[in-house]
């Protein structure tokens, strides 16, 4: 059988399967159209970590993964050779490419592959500075500001020189640098490191960026400029950039934190920030982390800054105004603090179930919702009676959202007045989402009541749609990693936020989490039992001996479901029983695959129907795209090259 034909076969056995069969919000972020201006999520990406390679190359292999997740523009962190302090944001020469990535000729290849899927690349542009030991340092002292004739280091950032803009042969080489990037990769926009510097006149800007969008006809080039050009950086305010950062509006979501529950500090953050945002001529862009968050303000998971307040404030920063960035690694649930220094690898193997299905989801509702535009009206409601629910609408024409968070630690049930009554769609359930995706239909009046468990979210768009049901549960085979790791598992009815505390060693009496504050290591949802029930792993980091006894907590450590159990590795427990119901010995492999896999000499013809078994990759999981490397079916090897 011919390698293609193979691989159509492959492809087809798993189409066939429900749990690999795309659903809407995927054929949404798949569509094969540009998604406008306004209707566009952005994703940072730093190379170095996206992947284990770190490569261009490499990253380029999940441009489509990036697709189903419903990204238009990726913006690369800073791309260029680095100085002596590794920093990205340190160049040591403008025009070339940090050589760990690649070659100039492997970006432009990232490029074209980006465009193939109608997605965009921005690059990371360091206006300010350059690292000490930049090639210009000795070929060009003069384009260097001096105090007293020595260089200077702006913020006190000992590992770059300040850049003197009153040099106008430094202005050239940069418009020239920013010229290069286009003729040689064909990217298509800016980031803009701290551009609110005093040392780059707003002057620069009001020549520069209309020079470089203008520099190739038909060529469409955006700037994205890295400061709150509203609040902030107001001389910036009609220089030309198209997106700046809403970087207060994030401030104040970080100052809500993992404890918030009242809802009038968020309506009046909303307020404020649409009131502020919307008679400019630019778009903002609206985040809850990204690489400063995550790593320079001290080192901050999505957990540690946010709690279980995470994911709704992720739904409100994506739905309330301007275009939502995502962090890369933020998919996997942003509990990773990645150094960029030293290019840490995300771990793709953490799995948050409830996180990713949100965002997807958040991600399709931009792409096909006319109210959901950057600029769209925006009315935030007054709810009466109660204290912790957020609700506000979107509004273009006749394409209406709403949006109801709850914030309490507690269900609440809420009235919402001044509603279009008639027919609207749940797109987004907080109480289903880690199951799948799926769309109901709803009937209101003109003051609906709503009912949301703690933490959750409804997202509700105006009209009728088709129902889409929750996808059948793709069943998961708990096995161990490596035989001699120390872990657990844990079964419930309910995809939560739970965690592990862990302690009492034989030698001593020190915790075995990571996470040496209260309430431990977040525990991974790895999948799901046949019946629905989810399963959740959680593999300790001290390896030497099992501990003696642990706590399973959720919601943040607030509710207790097991609190001093006696500890058994590899127990495989179940809520509501003390003692495990199994205990795990397998290990991932060939040989401890699925149980329905056994062991036969690999054939020539795979035997591949409708009702075949699904496909595994090595790791025991099951298969949803194919790439080079090693499957399992029906219990036979087979290699795709």
């Amino acid at each position: 059988m011919k390698l293609h034909t193979f691989l159509l076969a492959l492809l087809v056995a798993m189409l066939s399967q429900p749990a690999s069969a795309a659903d809407y919000v995927d054929n949404i972020n798949n569509a094969t159209v540009k998604n406008e201006a306004g209707h566009r999520v952005i994703y940072e990406m730093n190379i170095g970590m996206f992947t284990q390679a770190g490569t261009f190359a490499a990253a380029q292999q999940q441009l489509g993964e990036l697709k189903t997740l419903g990204v238009d523009i990726v913006w690369l962190m800073p791309i260029y050779e680095r100085g002596s302090s590794n920093s990205p944001y340190a160049a040591k020469n403008f025009k070339k490419t940090n050589p760990k990535y690649g070659t100039i000729a492997d970006l432009k290849a990232f490029v074209v592959a980006a465009h193939a899927l109608n997605m965009e690349v921005w690059l990371d542009w360091v206006p300010n500075h350059t690292a000490t030991n930049a090639d210009w340092v000795t070929s060009n002292p003069d384009y260097y500001a001096k105090a007293g004739g020595q260089m200077i280091h702006p913020n006190n950032y000992g590992d770059v020189w300040q850049l003197n803009y009153s040099n106008s042969q430094l202005v050239d080489a940069m418009n020239d640098c920013l010229k290069f990037w286009i003729d040689e990769a064909d990217i298509d926009g800016y980031r803009c490191d701290y551009v609110s510097s005093s040392y780059i006149p707003a002057s620069y800007w009001q020549t520069a960026i209309p020079l470089v969008k203008n520099y190739k006809p038909g060529k469409t080039i955006s700037f994205l400029g890295e400061a709150d050009i509203v609040n902030d950086a107001k001389t910036l305010q009609n220089v030309g950039f198209d997106y700046d950062y809403a970087w207060g509006y994030q401030t104040l979501l970080a100052n809500y934190g993992a404890n918030g529950t009242y809802s009038a500090t968020l309506r009046v953050n909303a307020n404020n920030l649409v009131n502020d945002s919307k008679d400019k001529p630019f778009s903002r862009m609206l985040y809850v982390t990204n690489h400063d968050v995550n790593f320079n303000d001290g080192g901050n998971t999505l957990t540690k800054l946010y709690g279980n307040n995470r994911y709704p404030l992720t739904v409100l920063a994506a739905t309330l105004y301007g275009m939502p960035l995502i962090y890369n690694g933020q998919e996997t649930g942003g509990n990773q603090i990645l150094d960029y220094f030293a290019d840490t690898k995300i771990n793709w193997n953490v799995k948050d179930a409830k996180m990713l299905n949100t965002l997807r989801t958040l991600t399709a509702l931009k792409h096909a919702v006319p109210a959901l535009a950057d600029k769209a009206d925006v009315n935030v409601m007054t709810i009466s009676g109660n204290t912790n629910v957020l609700a506000f609408t979107r509004t273009s024409g006749e394409s209406k959202v709403l949006v109801v968070l709850n914030m309490a630690t507690a269900n609440s049930t809420v009235s919402i007045p001044g509603i279009e009554a008639g027919d609207w769609s749940l797109w987004l359930n907080s109480e289903t989402i880690a199951k799948g995706t799926s769309r109901q239909q709803a009937s209101f009046t003109a003051t609906p009541t709503v009912s949301l468990e703690a933490k959750g979210y409804r997202v509700y768009v105006k009209g009728r749609f088709s129902q889409e049901e929750l996808p059948a549960p793709e069943v998961y085979v708990p096995t161990l990693d490596d035989v001699n790791e120390v872990s657990i598992f844990f079964e419930t009815a309910n995809a939560d936020d739970y965690a592990v505390w862990a302690w009492g060693a034989l030698g001593g009496g020190e915790a075995y989490c990571t996470n040496t504050s209260w309430p431990g290591d977040a525990m991974t949802l790895m999948g799901q039992t046949a019946t629905g029930q989810s399963v959740y792993k959680c593999t300790l980091t001290k390896v030497s001996e099992a501990p003696q006894y642990f706590i399973i907590s959720k919601n943040g450590g607030n509710t207790k479901i097991y609190d001093g159990i006696s500890f058994v590795n590899h127990g495989y427990y179940v809520e509501g029983q003390d003692t495990p119901k199994q205990v795990i010995s397998e290990t991932t492999g060939i040989a401890s695959l699925h149980p329905s896999l056994q062991a036969s000499q690999p054939g020539s013809t795979p035997p591949f129907t409708s009702q075949s078994p699904l496909i595994y990759d090595l790791s025991g999981r099951v298969v949803h795209s194919l790439r080079s490397g090693v499957y399992i079916q029906n219990g036979r090897k087979y290699v795709v090259k």
